[in-house]
Protein backbone atom coordinates (compact mmCIF):
# COMPACT_ATOMS: atom_id res chain seq x y z
CA UNK A 1 0.00 0.00 0.00
CA UNK A 2 1.20 3.37 -0.75
CA UNK A 3 0.23 6.69 1.14
CA UNK A 4 -2.18 4.95 3.54
CA UNK A 5 -4.23 4.42 0.57
CA UNK A 6 -6.12 0.88 1.51
CA UNK A 7 -6.94 0.41 -2.30
CA UNK A 8 -3.44 1.03 -3.22
CA UNK A 9 -0.74 -1.79 -3.89
CA UNK A 10 2.09 -1.57 -5.09
CA UNK A 11 5.57 -3.94 -5.34
CA UNK A 12 8.12 -3.52 -3.20
CA UNK A 13 10.85 -6.51 -5.02
CA UNK A 14 13.60 -6.19 -2.02
CA UNK A 15 10.69 -8.00 0.18
CA UNK A 16 9.52 -10.36 -2.60
CA UNK A 17 10.10 -14.40 -3.15
CA UNK A 18 10.48 -15.89 -6.20
CA UNK A 19 7.43 -18.35 -6.74
CA UNK A 20 8.90 -19.92 -9.91
CA UNK A 21 12.12 -19.50 -11.77
CA UNK A 22 12.18 -19.00 -15.44
CA UNK A 23 13.07 -22.47 -17.71
CA UNK A 24 16.65 -21.39 -18.17
CA UNK A 25 18.74 -18.21 -18.02
CA UNK A 26 19.34 -15.24 -19.96
CA UNK A 27 17.00 -13.12 -22.07
CA UNK A 28 14.13 -14.86 -23.33
CA UNK A 29 13.56 -17.31 -20.83
CA UNK A 30 10.71 -16.36 -18.90
CA UNK A 31 8.10 -17.68 -15.89
CA UNK A 32 5.65 -14.75 -15.40
CA UNK A 33 2.08 -13.97 -16.20
CA UNK A 34 0.46 -15.13 -13.87
CA UNK A 35 -2.95 -15.12 -12.06
CA UNK A 36 -4.25 -16.64 -9.33
CA UNK A 37 -7.74 -17.22 -6.94
CA UNK A 38 -7.75 -18.43 -3.44
CA UNK A 39 -9.92 -20.83 -2.86
CA UNK A 40 -10.57 -23.74 -0.26
CA UNK A 41 -7.83 -23.04 1.62
CA UNK A 42 -5.12 -23.04 -1.08
CA UNK A 43 -3.78 -20.76 -3.66
CA UNK A 44 -4.32 -21.76 -7.12
CA UNK A 45 -1.77 -20.07 -9.71
CA UNK A 46 -1.59 -19.95 -13.87
CA UNK A 47 1.44 -19.24 -15.28
CA UNK A 48 3.26 -19.10 -18.51
CA UNK A 49 6.56 -20.77 -19.70
CA UNK A 50 8.50 -18.85 -22.45
CA UNK A 51 11.89 -19.98 -24.07
CA UNK A 52 13.61 -17.04 -26.43
CA UNK A 53 12.40 -16.88 -30.12
CA UNK A 54 13.46 -19.85 -32.21
CA UNK A 55 13.65 -22.04 -28.85
CA UNK A 56 9.83 -22.41 -28.74
CA UNK A 57 9.00 -18.86 -27.43
CA UNK A 58 5.66 -19.30 -24.78
CA UNK A 59 5.60 -23.15 -24.84
CA UNK A 60 3.36 -24.08 -21.94
CA UNK A 61 0.90 -23.08 -19.50
CA UNK A 62 0.98 -24.30 -16.12
CA UNK A 63 -1.56 -24.26 -13.37
CA UNK A 64 -0.24 -25.23 -9.91
CA UNK A 65 -1.33 -24.85 -6.05
CA UNK A 66 0.28 -23.94 -3.20
CA UNK A 67 -0.87 -24.08 0.84
CA UNK A 68 1.57 -21.06 1.81
CA UNK A 69 1.14 -18.56 -1.69
CA UNK A 70 4.70 -19.49 -2.28
CA UNK A 71 5.75 -22.55 -2.56
CA UNK A 72 3.90 -24.30 -5.58
CA UNK A 73 2.78 -28.03 -6.99
CA UNK A 74 1.91 -28.28 -10.65
CA UNK A 75 -1.26 -29.38 -11.43
CA UNK A 76 -1.20 -29.59 -14.87
CA UNK A 77 0.86 -28.12 -17.80
CA UNK A 78 -1.04 -27.45 -21.21
CA UNK A 79 1.58 -27.07 -24.13
CA UNK A 80 1.31 -24.68 -27.10
CA UNK A 81 1.36 -27.47 -29.47
CA UNK A 82 -2.13 -28.66 -27.56
CA UNK A 83 -3.91 -25.67 -28.30
CA UNK A 84 -2.64 -25.25 -32.08
CA UNK A 85 -0.96 -22.01 -31.38
CA UNK A 86 2.52 -20.37 -32.04
CA UNK A 87 3.01 -19.17 -28.62
CA UNK A 88 0.93 -18.90 -25.49
CA UNK A 89 1.00 -15.85 -23.52
CA UNK A 90 -0.41 -14.45 -20.46
CA UNK A 91 -3.47 -17.34 -18.91
CA UNK A 92 -6.09 -16.03 -16.65
CA UNK A 93 -7.68 -18.15 -14.44
CA UNK A 94 -11.02 -18.02 -12.73
CA UNK A 95 -13.73 -19.68 -10.07
CA UNK A 96 -17.11 -19.01 -11.15
CA UNK A 97 -19.87 -17.90 -9.12
CA UNK A 98 -21.14 -21.99 -9.37
CA UNK A 99 -17.89 -22.93 -7.91
CA UNK A 100 -16.72 -24.12 -11.74
CA UNK A 101 -13.35 -23.23 -13.23
CA UNK A 102 -12.40 -21.04 -16.35
CA UNK A 103 -9.18 -20.82 -18.34
CA UNK A 104 -8.89 -18.58 -20.28
CA UNK A 105 -6.05 -18.76 -22.71
CA UNK A 106 -3.82 -15.97 -24.87
CA UNK A 107 -3.27 -18.06 -28.29
CA UNK A 108 -1.01 -16.95 -31.09
CA UNK A 109 -2.03 -16.90 -34.62
CA UNK A 110 0.51 -19.27 -36.56
CA UNK A 111 2.67 -17.10 -39.06
CA UNK A 112 0.82 -13.95 -37.97
CA UNK A 113 0.78 -10.91 -35.40
CA UNK A 114 -3.03 -11.89 -34.70
CA UNK A 115 -3.94 -13.34 -31.27
CA UNK A 116 -7.13 -14.71 -29.81
CA UNK A 117 -8.50 -16.15 -26.44
CA UNK A 118 -9.94 -19.79 -26.12
CA UNK A 119 -11.43 -20.68 -23.13
CA UNK A 120 -10.97 -23.95 -21.11
CA UNK A 121 -14.09 -24.94 -18.55
CA UNK A 122 -13.46 -27.68 -15.81
CA UNK A 123 -15.23 -28.63 -12.37
CA UNK A 124 -11.48 -28.99 -10.52
CA UNK A 125 -8.54 -26.84 -11.57
CA UNK A 126 -6.49 -30.23 -12.59
CA UNK A 127 -9.09 -31.01 -14.70
CA UNK A 128 -8.66 -28.26 -17.73
CA UNK A 129 -8.91 -30.49 -21.44
CA UNK A 130 -7.38 -29.21 -24.35
CA UNK A 131 -8.90 -30.94 -26.38
CA UNK A 132 -12.45 -28.56 -25.52
CA UNK A 133 -11.27 -25.37 -25.64
CA UNK A 134 -13.46 -23.02 -27.99
CA UNK A 135 -12.90 -19.67 -29.12
CA UNK A 136 -14.36 -16.93 -27.12
CA UNK A 137 -12.61 -14.24 -28.07
CA UNK A 138 -11.42 -13.79 -31.84
CA UNK A 139 -9.90 -10.82 -32.16
CA UNK A 140 -10.47 -9.84 -36.10
CA UNK A 141 -8.51 -9.03 -39.29
CA UNK A 142 -7.70 -5.50 -37.64
CA UNK A 143 -7.04 -6.41 -34.00
CA UNK A 144 -5.54 -9.29 -31.96
CA UNK A 145 -6.79 -9.51 -28.47
CA UNK A 146 -4.85 -10.75 -25.76
CA UNK A 147 -4.28 -10.88 -21.95
CA UNK A 148 -8.18 -10.75 -20.51
CA UNK A 149 -8.18 -9.79 -17.06
CA UNK A 150 -11.92 -10.72 -15.64
CA UNK A 151 -13.85 -9.83 -12.69
CA UNK A 152 -17.17 -10.90 -11.71
CA UNK A 153 -18.67 -8.03 -9.61
CA UNK A 154 -22.18 -6.94 -9.18
CA UNK A 155 -23.52 -9.94 -10.73
CA UNK A 156 -22.37 -9.02 -14.44
CA UNK A 157 -18.69 -10.18 -16.05
CA UNK A 158 -15.98 -7.64 -16.17
CA UNK A 159 -13.26 -7.51 -19.32
CA UNK A 160 -10.20 -5.52 -19.79
CA UNK A 161 -7.98 -7.11 -22.85
CA UNK A 162 -4.91 -6.15 -24.51
CA UNK A 163 -5.63 -4.83 -28.41
CA UNK A 164 -3.28 -4.64 -30.41
CA UNK A 165 -3.49 -3.34 -34.17
CA UNK A 166 -2.95 -5.76 -37.33
CA UNK A 167 -3.14 -3.42 -40.24
CA UNK A 168 0.32 -2.87 -39.93
CA UNK A 169 2.29 -5.51 -38.66
CA UNK A 170 6.02 -3.38 -37.71
CA UNK A 171 3.39 -1.71 -35.74
CA UNK A 172 1.36 -4.70 -34.09
CA UNK A 173 3.48 -4.12 -31.12
CA UNK A 174 1.21 -1.12 -29.62
CA UNK A 175 -1.25 -1.92 -27.71
CA UNK A 176 -4.05 -0.21 -25.80
CA UNK A 177 -6.95 -1.81 -23.07
CA UNK A 178 -10.56 -2.40 -24.16
CA UNK A 179 -13.33 -3.10 -22.07
CA UNK A 180 -16.36 -5.24 -22.25
CA UNK A 181 -18.98 -7.35 -20.82
CA UNK A 182 -21.00 -10.31 -20.29
CA UNK A 183 -23.68 -11.92 -18.80
CA UNK A 184 -21.94 -15.24 -18.29
CA UNK A 185 -18.30 -14.56 -19.10
CA UNK A 186 -18.89 -16.59 -22.67
CA UNK A 187 -20.59 -14.07 -25.28
CA UNK A 188 -18.84 -10.25 -24.64
CA UNK A 189 -20.36 -7.06 -25.60
CA UNK A 190 -17.43 -4.69 -26.46
CA UNK A 191 -17.24 -0.69 -24.61
CA UNK A 192 -14.13 0.85 -26.26
CA UNK A 193 -10.59 1.68 -25.14
CA UNK A 194 -11.12 1.87 -21.17
CA UNK A 195 -7.07 3.12 -20.84
CA UNK A 196 -5.19 4.78 -23.87
CA UNK A 197 -1.62 5.39 -24.42
CA UNK A 198 0.15 8.43 -23.39
CA UNK A 199 1.66 10.29 -26.22
CA UNK A 200 5.50 12.08 -24.93
CA UNK A 201 4.89 9.68 -21.54
CA UNK A 202 6.96 6.67 -20.51
CA UNK A 203 3.38 4.57 -21.82
CA UNK A 204 3.02 5.87 -25.42
CA UNK A 205 3.91 3.31 -27.11
CA UNK A 206 1.27 0.86 -24.89
CA UNK A 207 -0.81 -0.16 -22.06
CA UNK A 208 -2.24 -3.07 -20.57
CA UNK A 209 -4.45 -3.77 -17.98
CA UNK A 210 -3.32 -6.49 -15.80
CA UNK A 211 -5.34 -5.91 -12.39
CA UNK A 212 -8.38 -4.66 -11.45
CA UNK A 213 -9.68 -3.99 -7.90
CA UNK A 214 -13.75 -2.06 -7.47
CA UNK A 215 -13.46 0.56 -4.91
CA UNK A 216 -15.78 2.67 -3.18
CA UNK A 217 -14.68 5.15 -5.21
CA UNK A 218 -14.99 2.96 -8.92
CA UNK A 219 -12.10 1.27 -9.53
CA UNK A 220 -8.14 0.87 -9.56
CA UNK A 221 -6.16 -0.59 -12.07
CA UNK A 222 -2.27 -1.77 -12.69
CA UNK A 223 -1.20 -1.69 -16.17
CA UNK A 224 1.85 -2.51 -18.38
CA UNK A 225 3.52 0.45 -19.88
CA UNK A 226 6.37 1.38 -22.50
CA UNK A 227 7.49 4.12 -24.32
CA UNK A 228 8.93 1.82 -27.24
CA UNK A 229 9.10 -1.30 -29.83
CA UNK A 230 12.26 -1.68 -28.02
CA UNK A 231 10.58 -2.00 -24.31
CA UNK A 232 8.73 -4.77 -25.56
CA UNK A 233 9.18 -7.53 -22.95
CA UNK A 234 9.90 -4.90 -20.64
CA UNK A 235 7.23 -3.22 -19.58
CA UNK A 236 6.92 -1.27 -16.12
CA UNK A 237 4.21 -1.18 -14.13
CA UNK A 238 1.51 1.89 -13.58
CA UNK A 239 -0.86 2.82 -11.83
CA UNK A 240 -4.70 4.41 -12.78
CA UNK A 241 -8.24 5.13 -11.24
CA UNK A 242 -11.94 5.74 -12.21
CA UNK A 243 -14.75 6.34 -12.02
CA UNK A 244 -16.38 3.11 -13.90
CA UNK A 245 -15.05 0.12 -15.59
CA UNK A 246 -15.13 1.91 -18.77
CA UNK A 247 -12.83 5.16 -17.92
CA UNK A 248 -9.31 4.92 -16.54
CA UNK A 249 -6.93 7.83 -16.29
CA UNK A 250 -3.57 6.86 -15.94
CA UNK A 251 -1.56 8.29 -12.79
CA UNK A 252 2.01 9.41 -12.61
CA UNK A 253 4.82 10.66 -14.92
CA UNK A 254 7.12 7.78 -14.41
CA UNK A 255 6.16 3.94 -13.86
CA UNK A 256 5.38 3.32 -10.04
CA UNK A 257 7.31 0.02 -10.32
CA UNK A 258 10.45 -1.67 -12.12
CA UNK A 259 13.14 -3.77 -11.53
CA UNK A 260 16.36 -2.07 -11.78
CA UNK A 261 17.31 -4.73 -14.89
CA UNK A 262 14.24 -4.29 -17.15
CA UNK A 263 11.09 -4.97 -16.59
CA UNK A 264 8.30 -5.50 -13.64
CA UNK A 265 4.75 -6.20 -15.64
CA UNK A 266 1.75 -8.43 -15.32
CA UNK A 267 0.89 -7.60 -11.53
CA UNK A 268 -1.74 -9.92 -10.04
CA UNK A 269 -2.98 -8.62 -6.79
CA UNK A 270 -4.86 -11.84 -4.79
CA UNK A 271 -7.10 -10.54 -1.51
CA UNK A 272 -6.68 -13.52 1.07
CA UNK A 273 -9.35 -14.67 3.57
CA UNK A 274 -7.16 -14.06 6.34
CA UNK A 275 -7.30 -10.69 5.16
CA UNK A 276 -4.12 -10.14 3.61
CA UNK A 277 -3.02 -9.54 0.44
CA UNK A 278 -0.44 -11.37 -2.14
CA UNK A 279 1.32 -10.27 -4.93
CA UNK A 280 2.67 -11.87 -7.88
CA UNK A 281 4.33 -10.12 -10.58
CA UNK A 282 7.21 -10.51 -13.54
CA UNK A 283 10.22 -9.45 -12.57
CA UNK A 284 13.91 -9.24 -14.92
CA UNK A 285 16.98 -10.20 -13.24
CA UNK A 286 20.64 -9.25 -14.21
CA UNK A 287 21.29 -11.80 -16.24
CA UNK A 288 18.05 -10.85 -18.60
CA UNK A 289 15.48 -14.02 -17.43
CA UNK A 290 12.36 -12.89 -16.25
CA UNK A 291 11.02 -14.96 -12.93
CA UNK A 292 7.68 -15.45 -11.24
CA UNK A 293 7.79 -13.21 -8.19
CA UNK A 294 5.47 -13.01 -4.74
CA UNK A 295 5.07 -10.60 -1.86
CA UNK A 296 2.58 -11.34 1.42
CA UNK A 297 1.40 -7.98 2.45
CA UNK A 298 0.00 -7.29 5.83
CA UNK A 299 -3.71 -6.49 6.60
CA UNK A 300 -4.36 -2.78 6.44
CA UNK A 301 -4.90 -0.73 9.94
CA UNK A 302 -7.20 2.23 9.53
Amino acid sequence: MINGDPHVFLPQPALSAVAVPPPGEGPGFWAGAPSAVAADGFVYLAYRLRRPVGEGRGYAVVVARSADGQTFEPLLTITKEQMHTESLERPTLVRTPAGSWRLYLSCATYGTKHWRVELLEAATPAAFDPAQARVVLPGDLKTGVKDPVIVHHDGIWHLWASCHPLEIPAEADQMVTDYATSPDGLDWTWHGTALDRRPGHWDSRGVRVSAVQFTPDGLTAYYDGRASATENYEERTGLATGPDPSTLTAHGLTPHAQSPYGGLRYLEILPLPTGHTRLYYEYTRPDGAHELRTELLQPHQD
